[in-house]
């Protein structure tokens, strides 16, 4: 068991009312926040920490990112042997932690015993919350075979980057209950085109409503849920109707699929990053004309899609989405959000919403009684300037998560 300890004079910020608190006192014990207080005196073990009126955050979440993506380009990941793509990933986990998010949503590619190595210390890192494969439908987003090429060919395979291709209810039905058996805590389903496929449509559907309801059954059976891959307005409808949970992307979100949203009590999760980080450097990638085509078509549409939902009421949570080298423009969200929504909506985005997205409301994003000790203490008041984090090296002034610094307060 650790000591004890007691944050002194922390200005708390709430994420669930989005208010700033008078500074008071913190106790963190056995990695857990004890108690929150306006003066806490006990017990004598404890190490008193004087934050100084600093604002503490609880610490951050990102609902979509691929941790074992360590390189932009599916086809090098195939030929990449699993043990090297994980050693990799140590240092994509760690530069996370080091801005600041001590949870992430991966949105396929990590597995189990990645988590486990977080777990036990052998990796630095943000909690994983894991989808393992994503599942698609023979030629859908997830499909990254180019035209004429009938085979995969993977050294990768069991990592979870690529696909789980299942067509027809039964194939559906087996591919999310060996995702669940191999440990996943949510399940993520292709719904619609993708900008990073080769032979897509972005604005098309995919799976059937009876495939998509079938994927979502078995999820709820496992008091999980179905997050999809969505951008057009009518894959989001289809896929909420049929009970998914949370909308991955959304770029091309209309009123009309919003109300949809609303009705059937989903999240958005945008990820306007990984667009304009792709914005910048797609044709140095290589990417094809079409492969750029789409993306000039969602790029500017994901700021409208964030008004849409705001309007509606929609819960909207913090996704980045991001690959290879590009993982280091993670708090470009920041800023990019800032247009559409204020400072606080965007640090709840990324704390109590996204907690409630994960389920873990209570335990995870919020500064309270019960919940993970998972802390950050800034420089500055990101609640009038969002970008401050943008400049995580400066503006964290101490990380902890689960009672431990992760960054020496400072």
């Amino acid at each position: 068991m650790t000591r004890p300890s007691i944050l002194r004079n922390a200005r708390i910020f709430d994420s669930i009312s989005g208010a700033l608190l008078p500074a008071c006192d913190i106790l963190v014990r056995d990695g857990r926040i004890d108690d929150v207080s306006s003066r806490i005196e006990g017990p004598e073990s404890a190490l008193v920490i004087e934050i100084g009126h600093r604002i503490v955050l609880p610490g951050f979440i990102d609902c979509h990112v691929h941790v074992n993506a360590v390189h932009h380009d599916v086809w090098q990941l195939s030929m990449t042997p699993p043990s090297l793509i994980t050693a990799q990933a140590k240092q994509v986990l760690e530069s996370m932690l080091m801005r600041g998010f001590t949870t992430v949503r991966d949105a396929a590619g990590a597995d189990y015993g990645l988590q486990l190595a977080i777990e036990r210390g052998y990796f630095r890192g943000p909690r994983l919350f894991i989808a393992n494969a994503p599942l698609s439908q023979t030629g859908g987003h997830a499909d990254i075979r180019p035209r004429g090429v009938k085979e995969f060919i993977c050294s990768c395979a069991g990592i979870g980057l690529f696909p789980a291709l299942a067509d027809g209810v039964p194939e559906v039905r087996k591919a999310v209950r060996e995702q669940l058996r191999n440990g996943a805590n949510q399940i993520k389903i292709m719904a619609g085109g993708g900008v990073a496929s080769p032979t897509d449509p972005i604005d098309g559907t995919q799976y059937s409503l009876d495939e998509l309801s079938a994927a979502c059954e078995e999820a709820a059976a496992a008091n999980t849920y179905v997050m999809a891959h969505a951008y057009s307005p009518q894959s989001i409808t289809r896929a909420v109707r049929c009970g998914v949970r949370t909308i991955e992307h959304g770029n091309l979100l209309d009123e009309a699929a919003a109300r949809a949203m609303r009705d059937e009590g989903a999240y958005l999760v945008p990820t306007l990053a990984t667009y304009f980080a792709l914005g910048d450097e797609g044709i140095r990638l290589g990417w094809s004309n079409d492969m750029l085509a789409k993306l000039d078509r969602v790029k500017g549409a994901g700021q409208r899609a964030i008004s849409i939902a705001k309007a509606e009421g929609i819960p909207i949570a913090f996704g980045s989405d991001l690959l290879g080298h590009m993982h280091a423009q993670q708090v470009n969200e920041w800023k990019l959000r800032a247009p559409v929504q204020n400072a606080v909506e965007i640090l709840q985005s990324a704390t109590s919403v996204a907690a409630k997205v994960l389920n873990q409301e209570g335990r995870l994003g919020v500064i309270a009684a019960g919940a993970s000790a998972d802390l950050l203490v800034v420089n500055g008041d990101p609640t009038r300037n969002i970008e401050l984090l943008c400049d995580p090296e400066h503006a964290l002034a101490g990380i902890m998560k689960s009672g431990a610094w992760e960054k020496a307060l400072s």
